[in-house]
């Protein structure tokens, strides 16, 4: 495999999932989320903290989905935290991956629409 293919392969995933404002926007909003998650129950004086955790995964939901039914499928009804806390991880950022190609999918879209001027 051509090393100067993989940089450029591996330059381009990481454009497309953290340099944007799309992704980096979703995932600043899943960070803090669990930022939240994990301080409220350290500072809060809630019964059922718990419950927190159920922004950061309601935020990564469509991929979040299938983790949560494959931490069913192998742990049964004790799925680990640590498997959960992963899979939000994961699930952010594929989906930030996902919002990342469409961003550039439309830029380019339009790029194509814009008329260039002629010379002459």
């Amino acid at each position: 495999m051509d090393t100067r293919s993989a940089r450029t392969r591996t330059r381009t995933l990481v454009r497309l999932m953290f340099a944007n404002p799309a992704s980096a926007v979703y995932l600043g909003l899943v960070a803090a989320s669990m930022v939240v998650a994990v301080a409220d129950p350290l500072f809060g004086e809630n019964a059922d903290a718990s419950m927190i955790w159920v922004w950061p995964a309601l935020f990564t939901f469509p991929v979040f989905g299938i983790v949560a039914g494959i931490g069913e499928a192998v742990f049964g009804a004790e799925t680990p935290a640590w498997f959960f806390v992963g899979g939000i991880v994961v699930a952010a950022l594929a989906q930030s991956l996902a919002l990342g190609a469409v961003l550039d999918s439309l830029r380019r879209r339009q790029r194509r629409r814009v008329p260039r001027p002629h010379g002459g």
